[in-house]
């Protein structure tokens, strides 16, 4: 086995992995680093009430970023992996990705005015939605999953580092007092749509690859290859991000502030590993096309050692919750230190999801069987959320999370071992 890993790291594949891992492993370390700078100085400038609203407003964002998405983080990057050196495909997929994704714009812009004129909770701050609906236009125009498929992620990695420098910098720079709230998601939205014009300027005269008018019948294959990604996507959220929605919902923003704190910190501690299932999937994807053992293999040696790890980060985030909270509110917010303690588990859980599912069973083609599991988990958040927020308030949308996390890992684990892609 050693000797296959060394093969593996002197070939061409090794070394463009290692450099890839590299570039989104700057991109995360950003991701990670900008939020623990910006939203601490935001909770304490904004008062948790205005810090709920905003984590309000981004939960209902995140459905409409997950339509934009329609699952071709996954389904185009895999097609792009494995038709990158046939130009005319290349072009015919970006294409009528690039188009399905324009119009999801204007469907969910009318979506969201809908919503905003038929549900009170939404009417009072009604601005702040609307500007927070730019980020869905900036991941649109945002290719990131082209960059994937063809494995040049330097340039996306670039883009991302840049917008999020210049984020934090003007975060500092223009919001000063509670009443600047909504500088916010106009700033975050302004500097993702400018990565994503950059970016498409890019992709037609650096990579050379043409925007063209798509017929009906090849949009309508990519809606129905991207299906089941999508299906399991808002499902996914439906477990994840409507947690919040459903605090803000069923109880107070300030409720929803103190556990958004606690599941930021989370997020970024989580967000560190996704670099490696991000570099690998493209390349899984054709390792278990033409060989299925070794790319078992990869996945056995990466559950066993990024797992140890995320496991450490869990205990740690446990064991010094009270003063990962001092750091953010100046004080040891006892409602935010029992919500942080709840969730401590969660980044050892879902980094062992993306090795079971996203690098075994989505790498190896089994998309339906995927689906059928989120979706049975969002049923699942569904109804703990409905019976535990109402009793417990934000701890229990924690316990909801931390149960359905573990639910998962347990499905995905018993699919693997059943049906011949033994990770364990």
């Amino acid at each position: 086995m050693k000797k296959i890993n060394l093969e593996f790291i002197k070939n061409n594949d090794g070394k463009r992995l290692v450099k890839d891992f590299f570039f989104i492993f700057s991109v995360n370390v950003t991701t990670f680093i900008f939020p623990l700078i910006t939203f601490p100085y935001l909770v304490r400038t904004l008062g948790i009430s205005k810090f709920g609203l905003l984590a309000f407003a981004t939960s209902i964002t995140a459905y409409f970023l997950i339509l934009v998405d329609y699952g071709f983080n996954l389904t185009a990057t895999r097609a792009i992996s494995i038709n990158r050196d046939a130009k005319e495909k290349v072009d015919e997929i970006f294409s009528a990705v690039m188009t399905i994704k324009i119009i999801i714009i204007f469907l969910g812009l009318g979506i969201l005015l809908l919503a905003i004129y038929l549900v009170p909770k939404l009417n009072e701050y009604w601005y702040v939605f609307l500007l927070s609906y730019g980020n869905v236009v900036g991941q649109a125009l945002f290719p990131m999953w082209l960059f994937q498929g063809i494995e040049k992620m330097k340039i996306g990695s670039t883009l991302n580092i840049v917008s999020k420098t210049v984020f934090t910098i003007l975060i500092f720079t223009m919001v000063h007092k509670e009443s600047d709230f909504y500088l916010v998601p106009i700033l975050s939205a302004s500097g993702f749509i400018l990565a994503g014009i950059i970016s498409l300027l890019l992709v037609k005269f650096k990579f050379e690859i043409s925007y063209s008018r798509q017929p009906v019948a090849t949009l309508t294959k990519y809606i129905i290859d991207g299906w089941s990604i999508f299906l399991s996507n808002i499902s996914v959220t439906l477990y994840t991000t409507a947690t919040i929605t459903f605090l803000g919902f069923f109880t107070t923003i300030e409720n929803v502030g103190y556990y958004s704190v606690a599941d930021r910190i989370i997020s970024a501690v989580r967000g560190i590993m996704s670099p490696l299932s991000q570099v690998l999937f493209p390349f899984l994807c054709k390792k278990a096309k033409n060989d299925k053992k070794q790319a078992l293999a990869i996945n056995r040696k990466l559950y066993r050692a990024g797992g140890f790890l995320m496991l450490i980060a869990s205990a740690c985030i446990f064991i010094f919750a009270k003063e990962i909270i001092f750091l953010i509110f100046n004080k040891a917010d006892s409602s935010s230190v029992s919500v942080l303690r709840i969730m401590s588990i969660i980044p050892f859980l879902t980094f062992l999801h993306s090795v079971f599912a996203l690098l075994t069973m989505i790498a190896f083609g089994r998309n339906a069987e995927y689906s059928k599991i989120i979706l049975s988990a969002a049923i699942l958040n569904t109804l703990l959320c409905i019976i535990l927020i109402p009793v417990f308030d934000f701890k229990g949308a924690a316990i909801a999370v931390v149960l359905v996390e573990a639910y998962l890992l347990f499905r995905y684990i018993y699919f693997t071992e059943k049906n011949d892609l033994k990770v364990l």
